[in-house]
């Protein structure tokens, strides 16, 4: 992960870590935090700033806001997701709305992929 590290991006993500929208902090007091896969806030790799991250499992959890909802948006996360992947980082997305409306879902479909039973 050294070498994937994006010292430029340390002081941002240190600046969101401590600035967090309630999705969340949600997710990570409530179940992240203490979930048996080993997560970390806001990592900066490959020039992005990560949501959530375990590096046991490359895995990358997204939370998007409704300033994902347009076409640019959605573009730039696609390709950063693209990016991502190539560098085999495994990418899970969720809306802030589901995490807040339908919290206990979003944690089964977490425990799921970190089991590798599901199909994101």
């Amino acid at each position: 992960m050294r070498d994937a590290y994006t010292r430029s991006l340390a002081s941002r993500a240190s600046e969101l870590r401590n600035h967090q929208t309630p999705a969340e902090r949600k997710l990570w007091f409530e179940f992240l935090r203490t979930h048996p896969v080993k997560f970390r806030r806001q990592v900066p790799l490959h020039g992005y700033i990560l949501d959530f991250y375990s590096p046991s499992l490359k895995l990358c959890i997204e939370l998007d806001g409704r300033s994902h909802d347009g076409q640019a948006a959605q573009q730039y996360d696609a390709e950063r997701t693209r990016q991502l992947t190539a560098s085999g980082i495994r990418v899970v997305r969720f809306s802030n709305a589901e995490v807040l409306g339908q919290f206990v879902e979003v944690g089964a479909a977490i425990d799921g992929v970190c089991r590798g039973d599901a199909p994101f």
